[in-house]
């Protein structure tokens, strides 16, 4: 996670966040590891395939399954759920030269406050 061109509110960002995706024509897998702002870890993963079914998802607190589709060769778009119910949307867009890629996420946090983050990633 690029820190300078990540937007996060409401804040603070991670100190640090490390994603690795898999991904093909049938489905994408997540694995995000890092260092929250007061210095506890996180870790975030999923597997799910583009048919529009709910997966499980551990490590966010205010979701349990994710659906994800896929718009096109670059583009994802994720809805992430608790108990049925609509927390968050992310939308994940990869750079054309395969080098950034941008998900900016909306909804609601476990706490209910809303929430509306740019996160920007750059490839290692």
């Amino acid at each position: 996670m690029n820190p300078a061109k990540s937007k996060y509110s409401p804040g603070p960002a991670p100190k640090e966040l490390t994603l690795k995706i898999v991904a093909d024509d049938k489905g994408i897998k997540i694995d995000a590891s890092g260092t929250n702002a007061d210095g506890t870890p996180t870790h975030v993963a999923y597997d799910a395939k583009f048919d529009g079914k709910d997966y499980p998802i551990t490590g966010v607190p205010n979701a349990d399954t994710v659906t994800v589709d896929r718009i096109d060769d670059h583009t994802t778009h994720s809805t992430m759920k608790k108990g049925g119910e609509v927390t968050m949307t992310v939308h994940s867009v990869v750079s054309k030269d395969g080098k950034t890629r941008t998900s900016t996420f909306s909804g609601k946090d476990a706490q209910g406050n809303a929430v509306n983050n740019v996160v920007v990633y750059d490839k290692q």
